[in-house]
């Protein structure tokens, strides 16, 4: 299906789908790494994605370069059937029980991704407060 993402590699296409979904654009918090980027909830302020180039060896793969992965928090039931699946790993650099990697070379197609994305992000809302029940 052609979209007007097409035309972008996969880490591309992602940054410009959340910029025009969820209206936030990527964070660069570290010169060390000025590929890595993080996306916040707009309310909640808190980390949906995070988005790196990485050694393709600190995932196990094999053959040298570079990759971009992108970590999402997922749930920890769906974590162990995703890791089953080619271009899902563990979290790189995060908690393994709650966040998972995906490989963005294009192995995961984007239909894939972004029901995973939307959970990411829906988890990181603000809690609703109850009201007392006086």
């Amino acid at each position: 299906m052609e979209t007007r993402y097409s035309i972008f590699n996969q880490r591309n296409r992602l940054f410009q789908y959340i910029e025009d979904f969820y209206g936030t654009e990527p964070e660069y918090l570290w010169a060390k790494y000025p590929t890595y980027a993080v996306f916040r909830h707009s309310a909640s302020r808190k980390w949906f994605a995070a988005v790196m180039e990485l050694p393709g060896d600190k995932l196990g793969l094999s053959g040298g370069g570079y990759v971009d992965v992108l970590n999402i928090k997922c749930d920890s039931v769906l974590i162990g059937s995703l890791l089953a699946e080619a271009g899902f790993f563990p979290a790189y650099h995060m908690n393994k029980n709650t966040w998972i990697s995906v490989l963005l070379d294009e192995t995961v197609p984007d239909e894939r991704i972004l029901p995973l994305l939307e959970w990411s992000y829906d988890a990181v809302a603000p809690k609703r407060k109850r009201k007392s029940q006086d």
